[in-house]
């Protein structure tokens, strides 16, 4: 069983704390330094809010992982109980944005020591001539792997709204259900 994180939308905010800790615990640059022109500021996660309630969408770390699934060249496995994007293998193809079934999944720019990735070798179909694109990946929660403290979004939620997940819970949940439901009969 894969582990993953949930957010309670009754506890949720929407103050977006989170994502500013998501992008600082995968970035190497000083994101709040103004002269930086290039900051790769893109959360692994995102708030959603309406009138009524807000709440962070992530990926939940599917045990038949439909983003993995679809993905044409194997750039997306499931990792030491998570699912896992290869940034340098990705192609960019948008499969997995179209597969994921709770809109997890984003492309963004890549960035290689602080700077955008250009792709190489695109033609431009009218003129036959080189020309240059920033290359874009996907980009999901990773469960903050290379972290040592878990998760970053769990860690600063001023609410406490975000819960790790792990397998053992899934099976204490399942068998409280089931205590519940006999002792209703």
């Amino acid at each position: 069983m894969n582990t993953f994180v949930i957010a309670d939308p009754n506890k949720c905010i929407g103050c977006k704390t989170c994502q500013i800790a998501c992008v600082i615990a995968h970035s190497d640059e000083d994101i709040f330094n103004p002269d930086c022109k290039n900051i790769s500021f893109n959360p692994r996660l995102s708030v959603v809010k309406t009138a009524e309630v807000s709440a962070p969408i992530q990926c939940r770390h599917c045990e038949d992982a439909p983003c993995a699934n679809s993905c044409p060249n194997g750039s997306i496995v499931n990792k030491n109980g998570s699912i896992q994007i290869n940034e340098e293998t990705c192609i960019g193809c948008k499969t997995c944005l179209m597969a994921c079934p709770l809109g997890a999944i984003e492309l963004v720019d890549h960035y290689r020591d602080g700077q955008k990735v250009v792709q190489p070798n695109l033609i431009d179909m009218d003129s036959k001539k080189l020309c240059f694109k920033e290359r874009i990946i996907a980009n999901k929660c990773d469960l903050c792997i290379n972290r040592d403290n878990g998760p970053a979004c769990v860690e600063v939620c001023p609410t406490d709204a975000f819960k790790i997940v792990k397998d053992e819970d899934i099976k204490q949940s399942v068998k409280d259900k089931r205590n519940k439901s006999v002792s209703l009969l």
